[in-house]
């Protein structure tokens, strides 16, 4: 016999029909020489920190046993909660079943991905007492896996009959066994730390960090966006009836209009003509295939339907066999499924879309593929009357880019490019360059979106003399815009795009899947809508309509990590991203990826024990002066415990862009004064250094042979130090006494 172990019962059930079996079973059913049963998603889990340090679970956190590395995880049973224990006896089901003397073949059935592939492998593992670090091997059983691009009946008969041999994918079980543990590492260990630090519960991961830090980063610019004025030498002067806009490169400041009228007196001067003409038919090619991320881009934007609820939607339509997998990075199909999508062609063709094959490097490009092609429909067709709204919008958007991708009619244009030299562009003259598309054919366009609208440019020939009349055009600077769901998918696909070379649209669509090949993306398409999501019910960040924004939640996660010196910026993820895809490639072990996490982790843990340290809530710094009580370390600096008596006594934990230390805190309660410190940053920008003194209820900067200049009054805080001399009072807000 042979025993499919399906990630979902959903799966299993499938498989089962495609086999020509009936799904029912106690556990698990039967299908010829086939035994089906099923995980439901995670059985297992990795242990918490008091199953390696022997603590009592569900205590309340301490520093004990921090930071905590395990040589070797462990993995737990999950519970299913209010006493039921379904998730105990159907691991007992899958156990019993593997260990069958008739069973010669067991088969991985998880999921295509990382997830997947690890989440079965746990069960057969724990089923013979297996480890993750002994070899992946029963020595009475053999071990197979099924990969399945989608759940149609053909596909699923195909892959059955194929299922290669597991080791096949022992290093992408490598990768998925090191992300878990080092995203254990640094959830577990900077969670714990940073909770304790700032006396509220900070979710810390090794994704939704710098996620957050993204939108709060994005968010903040806006806020301190200041619009800059300035002028344009422009024309919109008629020639033949046409008016033709022309508008220079040149731009100068507001208080510099004067200097922009001389230049649109120059260019006046010297006339225009038009040097070049070019027209051409062409054919506008349709969209790519979609990603997951791309695909979720378009429908947030158009739809405004959140990540979540379209990955659930895909899910669904996945596991009914409609699309292919949805987890995927590419937006390409691999030369191998040229056949298969034939297939999808007749079957799509049915539904009236003119379509036939294309060979194109455009759409079947291998060297564009990690692990799953793009998103199509199957051959298998949906009733739309049994769709739910959403999954008609979903399903649509798939069908439709399909149907443009293989349309059998070209979309045709009339291109035109005229250029116009005013003056002589090598002697202070300037080259303009207008472009115009005119729809002739609409092709594809019929059936995929296409929102361009013609533009249509006027009759002129080389050697035409051009009107001009240049003159200053008031423009004002735009702050940058809020991240969407489809801006944001751009960036944690790659973070760094805006340091790619960007020489044409082939140069930077392969530089784009190096990147993300090389690990440079922040999550996977399999894990970023979750991170995402936990962002947000953690009320860190907020989606509203398709925008995301900062919350003050998280605006506090970013700044209290920053203080601990805890950096997960996109730079580290990255890095950690790439030593995940070594781990891949068989160029890293998973215990060297884990050692990377861990020497970080074990940084953040010195510098906490460091003179510079901003200690731990409720810390004692020393007496308050106002009233003679503790001052300790609360969640917004150091505060005095008398507040609900009316002591209104705080240093708070930043001043002009600095951290204050505990070892500071306690020199302003004890001698009263710091030491000189560096690194204060004024509300210009500048950079200065002072000490910083009480003075009665005030906490003031004291200058080198100079009196002090600023005092911030008792209950504020501080944004940052006025100028030396300003006499301006520091803006602050009330202070907040929220331990957590």
């Amino acid at each position: 016999m042979k025993l499919i172990i399906a990630e979902k019962p959903s799966l299993a059930r499938s498989i089962v029909s495609a086999l020509g079996g009936a799904p029912r079973g106690n556990g698990f059913y039967t299908a010829g020489e086939y035994l089906v049963t099923w995980a439901f998603g995670h059985l297992f889990s990795l242990a918490d920190i008091e199953y390696y340090t022997g603590g009592e679970p569900g205590a309340k956190w301490t520093l004990e046993g921090l930071p905590c590395f395990p040589q070797e995880f462990s993995y737990e049973l999950r519970k299913s909660g209010k006493g039921d224990d379904g998730t105990a006896r159907q691991f007992e089901t899958i156990k019993q079943l593997c260990r069958r003397a008739d069973v010669d073949t067991i088969i991985n059935a998880g999921d295509s991905d990382r997830e997947g592939e690890i989440i079965v492998r746990l069960c057969i593992m724990k089923a013979f007492d297996l480890t993750p670090s002994m070899p992946f091997a029963v020595t009475d059983k053999k071990l197979c896996r099924l990969w399945l691009p989608d759940q149609t009946e053909e596909t699923i008969r195909a892959a059955v009959a194929e299922s290669p041999d597991e080791s096949f994918y022992n290093n992408l079980a490598d990768e998925g066994f090191a992300r878990t543990y080092m995203d254990w590492l640094y959830g577990i260990n900077l969670t714990r730390y940073a909770t304790l630090k700032a006396g509220t519960l900070l979710r810390v991961g090794r994704v939704i960090v710098p996620i957050v830090r993204a939108i709060c980063e994005r968010d903040r610019a806006i806020r301190n966006f200041t619009p800059e004025k300035y002028y344009q030498p422009r024309s919109d002067a008629e020639t033949g009836g046409e008016k033709i806009e022309l508008l220079s490169k040149s731009k100068f400041e507001r208080d510099k209009a004067s200097h922009c009228e001389k230049r649109c007196v120059e260019l006046n001067a010297m006339g225009a003509v038009v040097t070049d003409v070019k027209r051409k038919k062409d054919k506008l090619s349709p969209g790519k295939l979609w990603s997951l991320s791309k695909l979720q881009g378009f429908l947030g934007k158009k739809y405004k339907m959140s990540m979540q609820r379209s990955l659930e939607v895909l899910q669904k339509l996945y596991e009914e066999g409609y699309v292919t997998y949805p987890r995927t990075n590419s937006e390409y199909l691999a030369t191998a499924e040229k056949d298969k999508v034939k297939r999808i062609i007749a079957a799509t063709s049915k539904l009236g879309y003119p379509v036939e094959f294309r060979d194109s490097k455009q759409i079947f490009d291998d060297s564009k593929i990690e692990a799953h092609s793009a998103m199509t429909p199957t051959t298998k067709i949906p009733d739309k009357k049994r769709l739910t709204e959403d999954e008609a919008v979903v399903y649509g958007a798939i069908m439709r880019r399909f149907a443009a991708v293989f349309c059998a009619l070209d979309c045709i244009v009339d291109k035109t490019e005229i250029k116009i030299a005013v003056g002589d562009p090598s002697a202070g003259g300037e080259e303009f360059t207008l472009k115009g598309t005119v729809m002739l054919e609409p092709g594809w366009t019929k059936f995929d979106d296409y929102t361009a609208k013609d533009k249509i440019l006027p009759p002129l020939k080389k050697g035409d003399a051009v009107n001009i009349d240049f003159k200053p055009c008031e423009k004002e600077s735009s702050p940058p815009k809020h991240y969407t769901i489809e801006t944001l998918n751009n960036y944690l696909k790659n973070p760094f795009r805006d340091e790619l070379s960007k020489k044409d649209d082939d140069a930077d669509d392969a530089e784009e899947y190096r990147a993300v090949f090389e690990g440079l993306e922040l999550g996977t398409e399999a894990t970023r809508t979750q991170i995402i999501d936990n962002a947000r019910n953690s009320g860190y960040i907020q989606l509203k309509k398709d925008v995301y924004t900062i919350l003050p939640d998280g605006e506090f996660l970013v700044d209290s990590l920053g203080a601990m010196g805890i950096g997960m910026d996109k730079y580290k993820t990255a890095e950690l991203g790439r030593a995940l895809k070594r781990v891949y490639r068989g160029e890293m072990t998973v215990r060297g990826a884990a050692e990377i996490a861990e020497r970080e982790i074990s940084e953040v843990f010195a510098l906490g024990n460091s003179a510079d340290s901003t200690g731990f809530a409720g810390d004692i710094i020393g007496a308050c002066p106002l009233c003679g009580r503790e001052v300790i370390r609360t969640r917004r600096g150091y505060g005095c415990k008398g507040y609900k008596d009316g002591c209104k006594f705080t240093i708070w934990s930043t001043v002009a862009g600095h951290n204050i230390s505990v070892a500071e805190a306690k020199d302003l309660l004890s001698v009263g004064r710091t030491d000189v410190i560096q690194g204060f940053v004024s509300k210009k920008g500048t950079n200065f250094s002072a000490r910083l003194k009480l003075d009665g209820e005030k906490v003031v900067f004291e200058f080198e042979n100079d009196r002090p200049r600023a005092s911030y009054g008792v209950g504020y805080a501080p944004s940052a130090a006025p100028e030396r001399g300003s006499g301006k009072p520091v803006e602050g807000i009330p202070i907040d006494y929220t331990f957590g």
